[in-house]
């Protein structure tokens, strides 16, 4: 399919208009990951922040196709790491769309915010829809909100959940995700539930899911759960067996820390086997 842009070679904010063309050769290299080309471009004065129609830049099109090395060439010529489209899609919310833990990496180092505005694309949302584990615990690890509240989509662990995201969710949970919050009344507990998925209930309830949490329904998990499913059978025996002491005291400890302090778990002046416990490791 054909797309029409409309480029500008101005500097970014400028409002004066450029030409029209298919593509800017700069899209084209960055796009392709042609780094050589790219760099030339940049050498002869093209504007690294110049924009399509849709206000899309060189750097959106090398983050989206994982090319680092172009990311970094356009960034260094001056690209604005948080150049948004008229759809409100940042460089970062690209490179997490595309599982690029570099990309991600490289803008966050050079200022890119993690966590989305409001009525933007959420990066941490896309990472955890898609499975890029990696983006997730970078963005967590440069100060995105892990409990972001999407109205009509819910936080990124109920978008996990909903994905079926196994690897995700535990992401999310080691950086302090609330194993409570998903979208409205529907805990992520629900969304495995509904899912039928029996991995993600397990280490739900090993973080304290409330297996008793009704939905707007007024409908527990396993309520939601298809009959006869993995899912229904796994929840139908953990409440049949207690909880162990072990399980209480490592959620009790958690919770007693708080999420803003669990990554000071490591520096706990206590045994390794036990700092592992309470880490989940």
């Amino acid at each position: 399919m054909a797309y029409m842009y409309q480029w500008l070679d101005v500097p970014w904010g400028d409002g004066d208009m450029g030409s029209w063309a298919d593509r800017s050769p700069l899209h084209e290299a960055a796009c392709q990951g042609r780094l050589l080309a790219l760099k030339t471009l940049l050498s002869q004065g093209h504007n690294p922040n110049i924009i399509t129609i849709d206000h899309v830049t060189p750097l959106h099109e090398a983050c989206l196709g994982d090319h680092v090395a172009c990311a970094r060439a356009l960034i260094e010529a001056g690209a604005n790491v948080k150049a948004t489209t008229i759809d409100g899609v940042t460089p970062l919310f690209n490179a997490c769309s595309t599982g690029s833990f570099t990309c991600t990496e490289v803008l966050l180092e050079h200022g890119a915010k993690p966590q989305a505005e409001a009525c933007q694309p959420s990066p941490i949302h896309e990472a955890s829809s898609k499975g890029r584990a990696a983006c997730i615990e970078s963005l967590i690890s440069w100060g995105a909100d892990v409990d972001y509240d999407i109205p009509h989509l819910g936080t990124p662990l109920y978008i996990a959940c909903v994905s079926q995201q196994l690897q995700c969710t535990q992401k999310l949970l080691d950086g302090g995700a609330n194993v409570q919050k998903g979208r409205f009344m529907d805990t992520p507990l629900h969304a495995a539930a509904q899912k039928d998925c029996p991995d993600i209930i397990r280490l739900l309830l090993e973080f304290g899911a409330n297996i008793n949490a009704r939905n707007l329904e007024q409908q527990r998990p396993v309520e939601t759960a298809p009959p006869s499913s993995t899912a229904e059978s796994a929840l139908l025996l953990y409440e049949a067996m207690p909880q162990s002491l072990c399980q209480l005291c490592r959620l009790s400890i958690r919770n007693y820390m708080g999420r803003s302090r669990l990554h000071l778990i490591p520096h706990l002046k206590l045994p390794t086997l036990l700092k592992s416990f309470l880490q989940y490791r």
